[in-house]
């Protein structure tokens, strides 16, 4: 969905939040000029650095055995001769403390950090509920969106939704693992009535009642703690990293530092950004940041450049506060396709974001 909202050609110049990498390596397949993958945040770089070295010097079947089943045995022995001189310093420090994340132990690399100790808490609950961990396996192999239904409403649904996750998807400290900060709850909250544990709810049932888990990799490798050949990010599929590997790994660049530092010393113009959901917290904790951050986003786009962003809010609070001086409000100054936006939301696979937004620069 994130393709078809940027619209992206070989002469764009794409600025994006890193994350983990996986939206960066995608957007470098539709191939624009340059993908400029910028985070605050060092580990998420290292990530990215430790994919882009894998994809430069590794064939097909080690990269998978990485990054799809989350394990390879010679991994060590990889990490020490090929990955480990393509990373930067603090790269290298971080991966050489956690080369056993890719061991096998506890499950492989997808059971580690903080969204991972979730998805470990998460297959312990299935041990202790084999009935739920059977039928969710059914779920994932369902061969129509009948036939998952079914399973869903008989099966899963009774099982899983009782107190015991209701409280744990209502803990603070759940969230944050996650990724959710207090102020992405706080928004969660104001908008549904079953709170935190009721929202997550009714996306799953959307999931459930019109997208095939199947193709579901969002949720898959948190039940599985790997990828299959069949459901995985584009990256990780043969002719996609063929394509990667032979040219395209090259048009990204990964960057350390915030958005506005990143822009204000940056001497592209950008056509494209993709902003995640950043803002949320951004506009509690920071605002004059926020403010700093869309001067500098505005100072470097392009004529007509695009932006897409997430929110927990339907209508985020802040394209309303962040006022630029002398040009008024985020409102005056973009125009959003909020029809598209709506409906590419309805494909969306996680299905976990209130808001999906999709603006340009207004000239």
């Amino acid at each position: 969905m994130d393709r078809e909202a940027l619209a992206l050609s070989a002469d764009d110049n794409v600025m994006v939040i890193t994350s983990a990498g996986c939206n960066v390596l995608d957007y470098a397949l539709v191939g624009p000029k340059n993908v400029h993958a910028v985070d605050a945040n060092p580990r998420q770089t290292a990530l990215l650095e430790l994919k882009l070295a894998g994809i430069r010097n590794l064939c097909y079947a080690d990269f998978f055995q990485i990054f799809g089943q989350g394990q390879h045995p010679k991994f060590v022995e990889l990490y020490q001769d090929v990955l480990r001189p393509e990373l930067s310093p603090f790269g290298q420090n971080f991966w050489d403390k956690r080369v056993s994340w890719f061991s096998g132990q506890h499950g492989g690399f997808y059971f580690f950090g903080l969204s991972g100790m979730v998805a470990r808490a998460f297959r312990t609950y299935l041990r202790l509920r084999p009935a739920l961990a059977k039928h969710l396996t059914t779920l994932f192999g369902a061969p129509t969106m009948a036939i998952q239904r079914e399973i869903y409403c008989m099966e899963i649904a009774p099982r899983m939704w009782g107190s015991t996750m209701n409280w744990a998807l209502s803990r603070q400290i759940t969230l944050s693992m996650l990724g959710v900060p207090h102020p992405q709850r706080r928004e969660v909250v104001a908008q549904h009535p079953g709170g935190v544990a009721g929202f997550v709810r009714a996306s799953l049932e959307y999931l459930a009642y019109h997208l095939p888990f199947s193709e579901n990799y969002f949720y898959s490798v948190y039940v599985h703690g790997s990828y299959t050949q069949t459901c995985c990010p584009e990256y990780l599929k043969k002719d996609q990293f063929t394509r990667l590997k032979t040219g395209l790994v090259d048009r990204i660049s990964a960057h350390t530092c915030t958005v506005t530092e990143f822009l204000e010393r940056s001497r592209w113009q950008i056509s494209h950004f993709v902003l995640l959901d950043h803002m949320d917290w951004m506009s509690s904790y920071y605002p004059d940041a926020l403010d700093a951050e869309w001067t500098a986003i505005l100072a470097r786009a392009a004529p007509r450049a695009r932006i897409i962003f997430r929110s927990a809010h339907a209508h985020p609070k802040y394209l309303e506060r962040v006022r630029l001086p002398h040009a008024g409000s985020l409102r005056d100054l973009l125009r959003f396709d909020v029809e598209t936006a709506q409906r590419l939301t309805l494909r969306d696979r996680v299905h976990t974001y209130a808001g999906f937004h999709i603006a340009n620069v207004v000239e």
